[in-house]
């Protein structure tokens, strides 16, 4: 699982040590010599778990997807970013982060509490 890019939708067979790899980044962390450059690119869909070759050099849009399932592997990149969030415990047992503990709720009516105001509804 690739941390660099989040929604990877394919796997690269470096062509310089012949392991897969999900980005180039990943690579360069793990091994010690650099990414070979080739125009032949060997990728397996994350979708089907099949392999596919590709040529770079006619490469065109309809080579966006995945020969055997249509997965659209090109794609914008999501990385992970830096989020402030707060914690809290989980909210279906302790539902004090968003209720709003300054406003009081009207106390429940029933036929034998009506409130004040029911004799000038009544008439």
């Amino acid at each position: 699982m690739c941390k660099h890019i989040l929604n990877v939708q394919v796997a690269i067979r470096s062509p310089c040590c012949k392991k897969w790899f999900e980005c180039a980044e990943c690579h360069a962390e793990k091994e010690d010599h650099p990414l070979k450059q080739t125009m032949e690119m060997v990728f397996a869909c994350k979708k089907c778990k099949k392999c596919f070759r590709k040529d770079m050099n006619d490469y065109d849009e309809s080579d966006e997807y995945c020969p055997h399932c249509d997965n659209h592997y090109v794609i914008e990149a999501k990385t992970p970013q830096l989020a402030l969030q707060v914690e809290s415990e989980d909210v279906r047992k302790d539902a004090r982060m968003i209720k709003d503990e300054r406003v009081k709720a009207d106390q429940m009516k029933t036929i034998w509490n009506l409130g004040d105001d029911v004799a000038e509804k009544l008439g």
